[in-house]
């Protein structure tokens, strides 16, 4: 069976609800407050819920984020591939969550900033397996060249899917360089695909995701808020309707949706109606508070049961 294999980061977030954000030296109450298991774990947790066997094929902490992260992985049955780091907890973020849904980032990198050959070593995975690269690890210094470097050794016959995240803006970095032949799915958001290409639009976006991408079957994945998102394969871009809801929160919205979506893939879909579940899944998410707050199969059948044609 297939196995998603993931090579981020898991992290700490420190979630907080709050009106809107102060002003630079400002001062304001937050709504509400809590720790929770972020990052990488958000995607992994998707998939789990769903039905698709997990490896978390990343480094994580001694101390209480390292115990807090660890016990969220393990309460999803997300296998844990490698020990704990002795020298340092698993890194933090802060995640702000204003009124009208949308998000604010600050991060510390900690244990999980760092991988080794040896580590990478340990994981075998399988033909059939996703193996999911986070834009953010191109930017570790203590963990990139040797990921890239695993990364392009591995068989063609695995699959490798790519999400550049909001940090990764450019193609012609080394290691982009490097790392772009070999990328068979490629999923961000809209906003995510405009920084990468430069394009105006995501029509434009998708356009020019396929230059950068010179494999040409690479799947392409963008999403594109409550319109759901497109799907694009050899030049042909296929427009997937969202779900209408009332949004709360976006954050983990766009993991719910790349777990949900690789799943489906795993599980024979097609691309199309991957997304789909995908699109449902991302719509249940936003209506809850917090990063990891994917649905499981049954909640994405009830939603797609009920409104069997999503909002155009």
């Amino acid at each position: 069976m297939s196995r998603l294999i993931h090579s981020g980061q898991v992290i700490v977030d420190l979630v907080m609800s709050l009106d809107t954000l102060p002003a630079t030296g400002g001062d304001v109450l937050a709504n509400s407050a809590s720790f929770e298991a972020g990052g990488g774990f958000n995607v992994m947790a998707a998939a789990r819920r769903n039905g698709l066997p997990v490896v978390y094929l990343g480094r994580h902490g001694k101390g209480r984020f390292g115990d807090l992260a660890r016990a969220a992985m393990l309460a999803e049955g997300i296998e844990i591939a490698l020990a704990a780091s002795d020298n340092k907890d698993t890194g933090l973020c802060v995640s702000l969550t204003e009124a009208t849904t949308e998000r604010t980032f600050i991060s510390h990198i900690g244990a999980e900033g760092e991988l080794s050959a040896e580590d990478l070593a340990s994981a075998v995975p399988h033909p059939d397996d996703y193996v999911y690269v986070s834009g953010y690890s191109l930017l570790l210094e203590g963990k990139s060249q040797v990921l890239l470097d695993w990364l392009l050794a591995l068989p063609r016959a695995i699959t490798v899917v790519f999400d550049p995240g909001p940090l990764v803006k450019a193609p012609d970095s080394a290691l982009m360089v490097a790392l772009l032949p070999r990328i068979d799915i490629w999923t961000s958001n809209g906003p995510e695909a405009l920084a990468f290409t430069g394009a105006r639009d995501l029509a434009g976006a998708l356009l020019k995701l396929n230059d950068h991408l010179p494999a040409a079957d690479t799947l392409l994945v963008v999403r594109d808020g409550p319109n759901g998102c497109w799907v694009s394969r050899n030049g042909q871009a296929q427009h997937v309707p969202g779900f209408k809801v009332q949004a709360v929160d976006s954050n983990g919205a766009g993991d719910a949706h790349a777990g949900v979506f690789i799943t489906g893939l795993a599980n024979g879909l097609a691309p199309d109606v991957a997304a789909r579940r995908a699109n449902a899944a991302a719509a249940l998410a936003v209506t809850r508070w917090g990063p990891a707050t994917s649905p499981g199969t049954a909640e994405v059948d009830a939603l797609l049961a009920h409104r069997p044609e999503s909002a155009e």
